[in-house]
């Protein structure tokens, strides 16, 4: 059985904490042993980043991108060794995990061309001969914490702006996915990014994230996982810039208008993809009373001809749940489906006595209120729900506490229009699932889902502080206000 380390000031290093394993979600069996990192190893990591971090800084942002390209070009040479690895790791199908690596691959390239803008402003000054500007200078160590289900590309959201920006990293991925970790790890250390500017600790989110979101010494923390992780770092991490990407309970409106096959395709998608396991996975199907009777019967027959299986055979098309207190919450969430008066119409079943498969599942006759569609259930679990017009389904879409991501299947242009207005999320689609955001454009949501953004120039926003800068060349003191 192999044994895997933290890696830490450019070494890989042990913990004293002990060891835990990693299991294929579909067999159950262990990829490794990897390290339970304490406080000490996140002291440890924090100093080796401050270290490394006095030395990136000053590297020229262009040349910053540069090494960025090079982590995009080793992923590329990669991409399919670590897509199988991820599928081993993660469960879901090899199809979807070639694209995790892929977005990967596209983050970095897009923050390396970053590195020739870092754009800050002018503006002109109230006063004459002065000049009025903004830079954008690192916030200094950071924590990222990532989650299980994009295992390479959600720390390549975050490392790639980090590190263009001149920040210095301390990365604790999910216990669920050290070896992806570890991974890309290798990678970024082969492409040339210095020693120390980033630090993995493996391990549980006690003590080795505690240690981490209320670290003095770690400025900034990034966050993706679920809502009450996000609000104990809200609590506890003080004075820092937090960024927190907390999940969502997304929807997606069939109007009586809409392309009947086109919005299945998206559904099935939205809902099935990734085993339901994504953030903007679609948990709800918000459909006009005119169609859907028949958008039901569409649905469920695709459904049951879903292939579950293990995500590396070519014939499977949803993979497991990531391990077994998740296929157990699944479940749990069909009998509350079924005790509040859903009609469960297809699956709503564990699959196997070895992995953690769980049938693809649908439930008609869903009210608003209940839970079954209000609460994230992270797995394939779907909830129909009857409306009579385009505002009903707003209503009903922006009745959760989560804002993520939205969809509207419409052919009238003014439905599309009402809907991206009205939804209360940070992402709308028109005629197209509540999946597939593309990596130069900001990613994150409202309300309960978060605050900031990825991806795009706000990625940039989250990892960098402004710097306003006066330059007074009149030769005398100037009072702005006063004179």
């Amino acid at each position: 059985m192999a044994v895997y380390k933290n890696y830490i000031g450019g070494r890989w290093i042990s913990s004293k904490g002990g060891l835990f394993d990693s299991l294929n979600p579909a067999t159950e069996k262990s990829l490794g042993k990897f390290q339970k990192s304490t406080k000490q190893d996140v002291d440890n990591a924090v100093s080796a980043a401050w270290k490394s971090y006095e030395k990136w800084r000053d590297v020229p942002a262009p040349r910053k991108g540069e090494i960025l390209l090079n982590v995009a070009q080793l992923l590329k040479e990669n991409k399919e060794r670590l897509a199988r690895l991820e599928t081993t790791e993660m469960g879901k199908v090899l199809a979807e995990a070639r694209g995790d690596v892929q977005e990967a691959i596209d983050v970095f390239e897009y923050m390396a061309g970053e590195g020739r803008r870092l754009l800050g402003s002018t503006t002109p000054s109230e006063l004459p001969k002065k000049a009025c500007m903004t830079f954008r200078q690192p916030i200094g160590v950071v924590g990222l914490i990532t989650p299980w289900n994009f295992p390479i590309a959600i720390p390549a959201w975050k490392m790639s702006a980090a590190l263009i920006c001149g920040n210095a990293v301390v990365f604790k991925p999910s216990s669920d996915t050290p070896l992806c970790a570890i991974e890309l790890v290798n990678i970024l250390d082969a492409a040339g990014v210095p020693k120390g500017a980033v630090n993995l600790v493996t391990g549980s989110a006690d003590p080795a994230g505690t240690a981490i979101v209320s670290h003095k010494d770690i400025r900034g923390i990034s966050f993706t996982g679920s809502r009450d992780t996000g609000l104990w770092i809200t609590r506890n991490a003080g004075i820092k810039k937090v960024g927190l990407e907390l999940g969502g309970k997304n929807g997606i409106i069939v109007m009586d208008d809409a392309d009947m096959k086109l919005a299945l395709d998206g559904v099935i998608w939205g809902a099935f993809g990734t085993t339901g396991q994504r953030c903007t996975a679609c948990s709800r199907v918000i459909v006009h009373r005119k169609v859907k009777e028949k958008f039901t019967n569409m649905l469920v027959e695709r459904a049951k001809h879903i292939r579950v299986g293990d995500g590396l055979k070519p014939s499977t098309d949803m993979g497991p749940l990531i391990n077994r207190a998740a296929l157990e919450k699944t479940h749990h969430y069909t009998e509350i489906g079924r005790k509040e008066g859903a009609k469960l119409v297809c699956g709503g079943i564990k699959l196997s006595k070895k992995g953690f498969f769980f049938a693809p599942t649908v439930f008609t006759n869903v009210q608003a209120g209940m839970r079954i569609a209000r609460e994230e259930i992270f797995g394939p679990v779907l909830s129909i729900i009857e409306v009579s017009d385009l505002q009903e389904a707003i209503d009903v879409m922006n009745s959760v506490e989560y804002g993520l991501s939205s969809s509207i299947y419409t052919q009238n242009i003014n439905n599309a229009f009402e809907a991206i207005e009205k939804i209360e999320a940070g992402i709308t689609y028109v005629n197209s699932s509540t999946i597939g955001a593309e990596v130069h454009l900001p990613f994150g949501g409202v309300k309960q889902t978060g605050s900031g953004r990825e991806a795009g120039i706000m990625g940039i926003e989250e990892f960098s502080e402004i710097k306003t800068v006066y330059v007074d060349y009149s030769g005398k003191l100037q009072k702005a206000q006063m004179d």
